[in-house]
């Protein structure tokens, strides 16, 4: 879970992107899952508003912060909701963030809950 910051505006934008997917290719005419590395390097959100500001003022105007790391997409799904209601982004003329949408269950986030003070 990440932070972008516009550094000439001020403006943020809170969003989640894997590290790692999941893919499949044929081998034997049967399909093999693998993990490899997605485009987190690269990766500016799916904000078009900020896609718009980063492709007219460049990446080095924007600082990318890391605010989490998660074990599981649960989590990650969780505190990203977390964090964007804490923040209110959707209130705010401060952030990009024009929606939030999560789907957890608190089954899923079992390895959260032994950590009390996560934020």
């Amino acid at each position: 879970m990440y932070l972008i910051e516009n550094l000439e505006t001020g403006k943020m934008y809170i969003g989640k992107k894997f590290l790692f997917a999941t893919k499949t290719r044929q081998v034997n005419k049967k399909k093999k899952r693998y993990k490899a590395e997605s485009d987190w390097r690269d990766y500016y959100g799916s904000s078009e508003a900020l896609l718009e500001d980063v492709r007219a003022l460049g990446k080095n105007k924007f600082r990318r912060t890391i605010l989490h790391l998660c074990k599981t997409k649960a989590e990650c799904a969780y505190l990203e909701a977390r964090e964007q209601f804490d923040r209110n982004v959707l209130l705010s003329d401060n952030y990009y963030n024009s929606w939030i949408s999560v789907r957890v269950r608190k089954a899923h986030l079992s390895g959260l809950q032994d950590q009390k003070t996560v934020v």
